[in-house]
């Protein structure tokens, strides 16, 4: 997500804050709705119905955070009438934003808006470009999976799948994976991936899907036919990286992803387990 793009959002949500007398925030779900862009307020009503029961399942009261309120509103030329509305928390908020579609950048923004203390541009920024990283980490964790299994039962050879993967980072790298682990202090043990950046990462899993789409597509059966294939989707990536600037062979190892995703869920369940609460007003 872009540096600007961040800022806006921030400002947008901002926005929208309101103070209890006790000083708590919250925000009128009404204003969440258009901050998290659903135009219907009865489809945005059925995820805040999941977010009540996420609120019950982590063992939080859901009228400490979802509070029933009624708003006026102009319809017409000196015409109000009354709509329900709820007066939410920050961390209803956040369960809110976790039941939406996180592909739509408002919702992703969200969901980690409201998960940090201190709302700074900065550091929402960061912690979006962390939680990018992990989603990426994921989705090839998954599309790697996927190709495993599809090599075994297209070859029946469940170690073809580690020597196409191999060979597909010789192909993006210009190195092997032993080699690239060695250049960026990898132990050997552990996978390339989990020290490599966003960038390098996602393409990555841009090959590894156009292979699984071939391979299926043009029924490839044979372990060399995958491999080749596996090489010329890393090759094809790889150019494009390039004509970009980009030489992913050339890009400093980022944080161990164990350790971000360990930080990460320590810092949303130190809010989940002790949320502000809408009470006693």
């Amino acid at each position: 997500m872009k540096k600007e793009l961040i800022k806006h959002l921030t400002t947008d949500f901002e926005s929208c804050v309101n103070l209890t007398k006790n000083d708590i925030e919250f925000w009128f779900a009404r204003d969440l709705q258009h901050l998290l862009n659903y135009s219907e307020w009865r489809n945005f009503l059925q995820v805040i119905n999941k977010a009540k029961t996420s609120c019950e399942t982590a063992g939080h009261e859901i009228s400490d955070h979802f509070v029933d309120v009624n708003k006026m509103v102009t319809i017409g030329s000196d015409t109000q009438r009354e709509i329900p509305d709820f007066m939410l928390t920050r961390f209803a908020s956040y369960l809110i934003a976790q039941n939406g579609d996180p592909r739509k950048e408002s919702i992703a923004f969200a969901q980690n808006y409201f998960a940090v203390q201190t709302r700074k541009a900065e550091i929402i920024e960061q912690r979006i470009k962390d939680w990018e990283r992990l989603q990426a980490r994921q989705k090839l964790t998954f599309s790697e999976k996927e190709l495993s299994e599809l090599i075994f039962e297209k070859t029946g050879n469940e170690k073809d799948f580690g020597m196409i993967r191999s060979k597909g980072d010789a192909a993006l790298f210009g190195f092997t994976t032993a080699q690239m682990k060695q250049k960026l202090g990898v132990k050997p043990s552990r996978p390339l991936a989990d020290f490599l950046p966003t960038i390098t990462v996602k393409a990555k899993d841009f090959a590894t899907e156009i292979t699984i789409f071939n391979v299926k597509d043009k029924d490839i059966h044979q372990g060399e036919s995958i491999a080749w294939e596996h090489i010329t989707n890393n090759q094809s990536v790889r150019k494009l990286l390039l004509e970009r600037g980009i030489r992913p062979e050339e890009l400093p190892p980022e944080e161990d992803v164990k350790k971000l995703e360990r930080r990460v869920k320590s810092e949303d369940k130190k809010f989940i387990d002790k949320p502000d609460k809408l009470e006693n007003e």
